[in-house]
């Protein structure tokens, strides 16, 4: 090994001098695995760029993270080396344009996310030398070496991001598709005074629309509201066609006009000559049908069924879409939970389910002192994927101050479910409220 490179080891050795964090940690671990690898400066810098704002990168991030890789040399991106940079502050503000407050915050936050780690030296100052061929052989600053760490991630999680977002494109096609027919035929049956339950399915049908989401979706939100819109469209199509069908008419068949004539010859008592004018048309007169043959036809058409009675089968059926609109969906829980959903991102990249969801929940119970049994006995008495949604809720409310003891909030919340009044759901679009006012 180059002397230099000894050199470097043991200058980049953590110090001391900032506050420890575990995403700072962490941010060191992943910078000690990006010395092992080469990778490109701009294939970094691509795929960071991709998947930072679904890692929870902002603008000005991103802009400072520019700014720092501008200093590097195509050298410090090779194995073995640390991308490190040691601008001074004065000077970064004056590329950004941020107050120093604001540049504290922005590496703060590229720290913690694992996207930057902090080399510091024992009294805070950056600074770094380079040999005669351009490596750097000592420094303290900035260390990009993450980025090389997590290249093969972040692309991956892009090509997921991608997969994702072109099967939601796909379902909010159908659903388009869906809920345009459904219009269509509750206004022609309204239109065209159709007997049915089209304000009941009027009722759900705006329902689902207002469970569209504006901003942000995911595919198992998407796949759930498509499976009712499509159960709706099969109801309301069937009830258009019960409601549109008629008694099929009889044909005018010399048989059936020779009977009429028969019957009309038989009613009157004089000659033909004498007969009172009889009007004759091409249909079959149904002022000839007596009173019972009304009543009979009356029976058969399904369209005589009053509008306000609906059918048992879609009473129970629209009670049960609105009981599943109740229960917690995962798109939910992590817009409620940004704090909760930026470390479980972090932890765990690309969750994708609540299995995902579940075994990062886990990883992230002992960071606000809830002990293995409590959260053991939360997932006997809930289930997994409701504990997990409990937990999330418990670290939200514990990173913004309002829960001092974490563990012993898990265990009144599984007490509150076993007396049947723990209802999560209300807490979680309390907290989506809040967050949108």
């Amino acid at each position: 090994m180059p002397q230099h490179e000894s050199d470097m080891s043991i200058a980049w050795q953590p110090s001391g001098w900032r506050k420890a964090s575990a995403g700072l940690a962490a941010a060191e671990q992943l910078a000690q695995a990006g010395e092992q690898v080469a990778v490109p400066k701009t294939r970094a810098f691509v795929a960071v760029k991709r998947v930072g704002a679904y890692i929870g990168l902002k603008a000005g991030d991103m802009m400072l993270l520019d700014t720092l890789g501008a200093f590097t040399q195509a050298q410090d991106w090779e194995e073995g080396q640390r991308p490190i940079v040691w601008a001074s502050n004065a000077y970064l503000m004056e590329q950004t344009g941020f107050s120093l407050s604001a540049l504290k915050r922005h590496a703060r936050r590229l720290a913690e996310i694992g996207v930057i780690s902090f080399q510091d030296s024992p009294n805070g100052k950056r600074w770094g030398r380079r040999d005669a061929e351009g490596r750097i052989v000592e420094a303290y600053g900035f260390d990009l070496s993450p980025l090389s760490a997590r290249v093969e991630e972040f692309e991956e999680l892009h090509a997921d991001l991608q997969a994702e977002r072109e099967l939601c494109q796909r379902l909010k096609r159908q659903i388009t598709v869906a809920r345009r027919m459904i219009r269509a035929r509750i206004e022609a049956a309204v239109s065209s005074a159709l007997r049915g339950p089209w304000t009941q399915f009027t009722g759900l049908f705006d329902e689902l629309l207002d469970r569209l989401p504006r901003r942000h979706e995911a595919s198992e939100q998407l796949v759930r509201l498509l499976t009712w819109f499509k159960e709706l469209q099969e109801r309301v199509e069937a009830a258009y066609l019960k409601a549109t069908q008629v008694v099929e008419p009889v044909e005018n068949t010399p048989e059936t006009m020779g009977q009429v004539s028969e019957k009309t010859q038989k009613m009157n008592p004089r000659e033909v000559i004498s007969d009172p004018h009889i009007l004759t048309t091409n249909q079959l007169n149904p002022v000839t049908c007596n009173s019972s043959e009304t009543e009979e036809v009356a029976t058969v058409v399904p369209n005589a069924q009053p509008e306000d009675q609906v059918d048992r089968e879609l009473e129970e059926w629209v009670a049960e879409v609105r009981k599943k609109r109740a229960a917690l969906d995962l798109p939910t829980v992590m817009q409620a939970c940004p704090e909760f959903a930026s470390w479980a991102r972090n932890m765990g990249g690309f969750l994708k389910d609540w299995g995902d969801l579940h075994r990062v929940a886990g990883q992230l119970r002992p960071m606000i002192g809830v002990s293995e049994h409590a959260w053991n006995v939360a997932q006997d008495r809930l289930g997994k994927q409701v504990a997990t949604a409990a937990l999330a809720l418990v670290f939200e409310k514990h990173c913004a101050g309002e829960v001092s003891s974490p563990g012993g909030y898990l265990r009144g919340m599984v007490e509150k479910a076993g007396a049947g009044e723990l209802h999560l759901e209300r807490s979680f679009y309390g907290r989506l409220s809040g967050l949108a006012a």
